[in-house]
């Protein structure tokens, strides 16, 4: 149904080109594409031309035309060219017209115009719809030929009762030649044979003669091979090829037009000779040397076939060398500079003279070499001539100067006869030598191996501290990885040192061997007495090697470090403040010194002093007076760690001096205030013994005054001062010096130390929150920050502390102006708890302590009170009453807040049992009250949500985020109801018969269904006019369901013509006035015919296949006429009357029934039946396609089977060859017509060459 509040849709953009304006304006696209269209339909033209002279009947040029002409079109397609851009139909039909062109150019579509008569004869009629009788069987390309525009053909024959063809052709001159290419062949096992080719020109060998005749002998053996002793050859030589060359693929050869004889031989091209269409390859399996010569050769025919020159062969063994030298017991690893030249032995077997390649590789370096001519001196210069092979030794010498690799590999080897043998490919040899077959040699020449000490020798000995081990360190250099491991022969000589000791096993003199540890070619000798130690030799696993400088290493035992230690005491006023120490150090620098100091019964405390050189001073000076023992206990050294020091010890009475400082913290704690009170406190720290004496020193602006202090028994104590009495007034200040200290000794000592500043305060700082008319409040936007205006007083910086009133959590902040604000973002209670400056803590003024922070209430919606609505807790929706389709409706909503008002909200729609969102409008208001309009265009359930309210102080545009919780959100929904409507499915006329009910004829066809929507049960109003007696039935139906087919078995159709049923009217059950009918779609047409009949022309019963029968029909059409041929049933449809029929099969035909308006009123023929007679035939070779060769001066005989009644009378043809085997014939080169043949066979004798098939064929048989 249209809705007229619906808003016209925007019309669609247009497709965007492929190619942008900017690179090549519209305009121009359109003139080249269409230029380029223009040159092909030019070059089609020539290309046409060009087929219409030559007369070529292949399909190549339509293919390629239907593929340009469809590439064309598809291209514009995606080019999207304004004003060249057609709808896909359009393009189709582009398609179309031009395929149905090409085909009418190029032969893929023929004509079959009036003028050409058939062979049957030509039926002359004004009706031009003549059907045959019954289908033809096709294939599935019958059905496709017609629309392939000559890529497919037809598999039927156009006449089936002339079918065969018998083709002659004239076989050209066979040959055969031995050995093609001229190659050369030996025996070699394991294998052991050879494989001759043969080539034959225009024949297929059925039976190849050859003798085989021994070398060094005269007398031949002949042998003959059949062809399927030559296809098991074939196929074993191509077996072999395929498991020794897997993924090679084998040449096909080309296609041999004459070669239809299935027990041929089919082989492959040969692999070294170019084949023509009419050559092919045999091959000849030979296992024994010998001379091979080809006798003869005969084709399937039995004719001999001319042998070519030359006609025989040799076959000898095949040449091979390797070497016959043994191998040493050794292995193959040699030391440079071990071996002289070494000498390997190679044999040769073959004809002589042979010749001999070799390669040498040493250390990768590749050389390759020749030798010719190699043959047995002493034997008769009779076995080269004969082929026979003889066997010979020659030498190869080896230098083995340099060290590393050596390779010798025997590459190929040929004889005279030309043989030639590759040996094997590429080969190469690990550093193990293990590389040893017959036709290579490999050696490892390895290097001497070479050893020394590292990092000791003559001037830099080795130190051996007492008690441990030392290693010498003894490296193996320019060595193989091969000849590892290596064993190294040591020898040590105690030194003259331990001369007294060289009794003992430590100081004995010893012979070692030490080896390495797999290709690791360090060793570690751990010494652990002073000597000499010299390397006497090395030797590897294959190599001894050299010893080099420094080939001995001194070993020198380090002695302990030791001290002499001197102590003193230090004596001063009170008494011994303290001790130091002299030592003299020995050993290697630099010393670490550990001593140990206690004091009186406390735990002892480890010290340590690191001196640089051998002599040095310690002094030990407490702060603290007490009993203190000194012990040295050990000494380290650069060598020695922590050895044990037995030096003097000492035990003093210590008192330290005394001394004063002031007790600071930080570095500005010098300064201090004084907030009230006639004091200050001062903390004072004091060192030595007590109790002390303390004089003091306080220095005002105008005077200074000093103060005893007596008896101080704590080293820490906070001493009171007074405030001088002229400082009364607030920021004066003064200082407090340190200026003696006496001890309990009554030692007294000055004291330098920094002083202190006293500041006098008199007044404490304040701080309270400000307020206008002693208001101390302020409104704010929900979540917007506060400040809260503050007034302090003091000195900056102040240190405030304050809290929430709803939060036990104290907050603290440092503030720098008086005037400062605290910035808040919650709402509520806020109160000041402390406040403190720079100097002292202050007070809080307790009546402006509190500041409130309230918040801007946000905007606000529900419904009014007026509105009926039921509400729904489980969802907090409220349910309004449902309306009609289409009727106004609305809801007043009561906001709260500051006008104007912005109200977004969601619209949405259940949707195939869900709700989908269908639209997020927002509309403004200025009044508290508003009318809420709601949307009725659509039935179905409707869901309004407002998500979000705006007013003045919170408006959309800045709070977009701020979104109503979804628990909060005002929430209402209405169910809008369908208007009835109903509308026919679809308005396809029916048809019915004279006097049938108006009931459903067909339970699966969609005609006649209304279709309803809205509540059901429905009423439906329903009219049938017969237009032909303007007369008006009306009929209420009550449908309980949204669907109806047209059922009123009450009503019955009188009279013949056309009916209209129209619906005039549809009320359902929600009592909402129906929608508008549409005028197209409310109404049927319905057909009422009379029964049809069928007349025939001609009242004929006799008729031959191929003839025409004529009948009339009467009633309106179509017909669908039923009809029997042999017992078996058809039909067809006629659109027009006359109806003919051409007849196809022999039997029996019986016109069965007839129907009208779409197979209906169907009506019983009994009375109309004819009788068909088959029509002769005519076969050439019984029906088949025979190919016959025939030699030049033969004759072949071509038998004509005739089927019929005699006598018979036929005309056949003789056509040239065609290009292809099975092809259309060519041109016809004669034709013969042959009468008066009283039997069913008869034969034509020919010795020319063509296609013989039948032209046509009458007999005696009339009706």
């Amino acid at each position: 149904m249209s809705d007229p509040d619906k808003k016209q849709q925007p019309l669609p953009s247009l497709p965007t080109p492929l190619i942008s304006d900017k690179y090549l304006d519209i305009p121009s696209q359109r003139l080249y594409y269409l230029s380029l269209g223009l040159l092909c339909q030019a070059i089609k033209v020539v290309d046409f031309s060009w087929y219409l002279v030559s007369g070529d009947e292949s399909s190549a040029s339509c293919r390629k035309w239907l593929f340009v002409d469809f590439a064309y079109c598809a291209l514009l397609t995606q080019l999207r060219i304004p004003r060249l851009t057609y709808s896909k139909a359009v393009v189709l039909l582009q398609i179309a017209l031009l395929w149905f062109f090409d085909g009418l150019m190029f032969g893929g579509i023929s004509l079959n115009l009036s003028y050409k008569t058939t062979d049957i004869g030509y039926l002359s009629s004004s009706n031009s719809h003549v059907l045959t009788s019954t289908s033809e069987p096709f294939s599935f390309l019958d059905y496709i030929a017609p629309l392939s525009f000559g890529i497919f053909t037809a598999s039927g024959s156009k006449d089936a009762h002339l079918v065969g063809q018998h083709t002659v052709r004239m076989s050209p001159i066979s040959t055969a030649q031995l050995n093609p290419d001229a190659l050369s062949f030996c025996l070699s096992p394991p294998n052991n044979f050879v494989l001759i080719p043969v080539l034959l020109n225009n024949t297929s060998p059925a039976e190849v003669k050859f003798s085989l005749t021994s070398l060094g002998q005269d007398v031949p053996e002949f042998f003959e091979l059949t062809s399927k002793d030559l296809k098991h050859i074939e196929q074993d030589r191509v077996a072999a090829l395929e498991t020794s060359r897997p993924t090679s693929t084998r040449d096909s050869g080309e296609y041999d037009e004459y070669d239809d004889d299935d027990d041929s031989v089919q082989l492959p091209q040969h692999s070294h000779t170019s084949l023509q269409s009419t050559q092919s390859i045999v091959h000849i399996r030979v296992t024994r040397p010998g001379t091979l010569r080809l006798e003869s050769l005969l084709d399937h025919s039995r004719v001999p076939v001319r042998i070519s020159y030359s006609s025989f062969v040799t076959i000898v063994p095949c040449p091979t060398v390797q070497f016959v030298d043994k191998e040493p017991s050794e292995g193959n690893i040699r030391c440079s500079g071990q071996d002289s030249d070494l000498q390997l032995m190679i044999r040769v077997h073959g004809v002589p003279p042979l010749s001999l390649r070799w390669l040498k590789t040493i250390n990768g370096r590749r050389e390759h070499f020749l030798v010719e001519g190699i043959e047995n001196n002493d034997a008769p210069d009779t076995g080269g001539r004969r082929g026979l092979a003889e066997d010979m030794k020659i030498p190869l010498t080896v230098a083995l100067d340099t060290p590393g690799t050596y390779l010798y590999a025997l590459e190929e080897v040929a004889d005279s006869v030309g043989n030639v043998v590759r040996i094997g490919s590429d080969v190469s040899v690990s550093t193990s030598g293990s590389t040893q077959t017959k036709t290579t040699r490999s050696l490892v020449v390895l290097r001497r191996p070479k050893v020394s000490f590292k990092s000791c020798g003559p001037g830099t000995p080795a130190s051996l501290l007492i008690g441990s081990e030392t290693a010498l360190p003894i490296s193996v250099n320019d060595a193989d990885e091969f000849d590892s491991p290596w064993e190294v022969s040591l020898r040590y000589e105690p030194s003259n040192a331990g001369e007294n000791a060289k009794g003992t096993k430590r100081y004995k003199p010893w012979s070692k061997t030490l080896k390495t540890q797999g290709t690791r070619r360090d060793i570690n000798l751990r010494a652990s007495a002073p000597g000499d130690y010299s390397i006497v030799g090395v030797k590897g696993k294959w190599c001894s090697g050299d010893v080099l400088a420094p080939e001995s290493c001194q070993v020198v035992e380090k002695p302990l470090p030791t001290a002499e230690i001197e102590w003193k005491r230090i004596h001063e006023c009170s008494g011994d403040t303290g001790v130091s120490a002299s030592l003299v150090l020995r050993g290697t620098p630099p010393f670490q010194v550990y001593y140990r100091m206690q004091r009186d019964n406390e735990t002892p405390r480890d010290l340590s002093k690191t001196f640089s050189t051998s002599r040095g001073e310690l002094t030990l000076q407490p702060e603290r007076s007490g009993h203190y023992k000194f012990t040295f206990t050990q000494m380290s050294d650069t060598h020695y760690k922590k050895v044990e020091l037995k030096g003097p010890s000492i035990d003093q009475v210590i008192h330290p001096l005394a001394a004063a400082d002031f007790v600071t913290q930080g570095s500005n704690r010098r300064r201090i205030s004084s907030c009230d009170g006639d004091t200050v406190s001062v903390d004072v720290d004091l060192r030595g013994t007590g109790p002390w004496n303390l004089e003091m020193q306080v220095v005002g602006p105008r005077s200074s005054d000093n103060i005893q202090v007596e008896g101080i028994e704590t080293s820490r104590k906070a001493i009171s001062i007074p405030i001088p009495k002229g400082l009364r007034s607030d920021g004066e200040t003064f200082d407090i010096n340190i200026v003696s200290i006496e001890d309990v000794y009554k030692c007294k000592r000055p004291v330098s130390v920094p002083s202190i500043t006293v500041s006098v305060r008199n007044v404490k700082a304040t701080a309270k929150f400000y307020g206008i008319s002693g208001k101390r409040s302020t409104t704010v936007l929900e979540n917007e920050p506060a400040n809260l205006p503050l007034r302090l007083t003091g000195d900056a910086p102040w240190r405030i502390k304050y809290r929430h009133a709803d939060d036990k959590k104290i907050i603290t902040r440092t503030l720098t102006n008086p005037n400062d604000n605290l910035i808040v973002t919650e709402r509520g209670t806020y109160e000041i708890l402390d406040i403190s400056d720079s100097h002292c803590p202050g007070s809080v003024i307790s009546d402006a302590s509190t500041f409130d922070v309230n918040w801007v209430p946000r905007p606000s919606a529900k419904l009014s009170p007026q509105i009926k609505s039921i509400y729904e807790p489980h969802n907090s929706s409220h349910i309004l009453p449902p309306v009609c389709e289409g009727t106004a409706d609305h809801v007043d909503l009561d906001l709260k807040g500051r006008p104007p008002f912005e109200i977004m909200y969601n619209i949405a729609q259940n949707n195939n049992g869900g709700t989908k969102v269908i639209g997020q409008p927002t509309f403004n208001s200025i009044q508290p009250r508003t009318r809420f309009q709601l949307q009725t265009s659509y039935p179905g359930r409707m869901y309004y949500e407002v998500k979000q309210i705006g007013d003045a102080e919170y408006p959309l545009a800045k709070h977009r985020n701020a979104v109503i919780p979804r628990g909060d959100r005002l929430l209402f929904e209405q169910e809008i109801l369908m208007r009835p409507s109903a509308r026919f499915r679809n308005r396809n006329r029916m048809s019915y018969c004279l006097n049938d009910q108006f009931t459903p004829l067909d339970a699966l066809s969609t005609d006649g269904t209304v279709l309803l929507e809205g509540s059901p049960p429905f009423s439906l109003k329903l009219s049938i006019k017969n237009l032909g007696t303007s007369e008006v039935d009306r009929t209420t139906v009550e449908v309980f369901d949204y669907s109806w087919k047209v059922d009123l078995p009450s009503y019955a159709f009188r009279s013949v013509g056309p009916h209209l049923v129209t619906i005039e009217s549809v009320h359902d059950a929600s009592k909402c006035a129906p929608a508008a009918l549409d005028p197209l779609a409310s109404s049927v047409w319905v057909d009422v015919a009379e029964t049809a009949a069928i007349v025939p022309f001609d009242r004929r019963v006799d008729y031959c296949v191929g003839e025409v029968t004529q009948f009339q029909l009467e009633g309106i059409p179509p017909w669908n006429i039923g009809y029997r041929i042999n017992g078996k049933s058809h039909a067809h449809e006629a659109k027009v009357s006359p109806f003919s029929l051409v007849q196809q099969h022999p039997g029996e035909f019986t016109i069965t029934s007839i129907a009208h308006q779409q197979k209906l009123c169907k009506a019983v023929v009994a009375d109309l039946h004819f009788n068909v007679h088959p029509l002769p035939s005519a076969q050439v070779g019984h029906g088949k396609r025979i190919y016959q060769d025939i030699h030049e001066g033969d004759q072949a005989e071509i038998v004509f089977t005739l089927i019929g009644e005699p006598p018979f009378a036929f005309t056949y043809q003789r056509s040239e060859l065609g290009p292809k085997k099975g092809g259309k014939p060519g041109k016809v080169l004669e034709t013969h017509t042959v009468s008066r043949i009283m039997t069913n066979e008869y034969s034509v004798f020919s010795a020319l060459e063509g296609v013989f098939y039948y032209r046509n064929l009458d007999s005696n048989v009339n009706f």
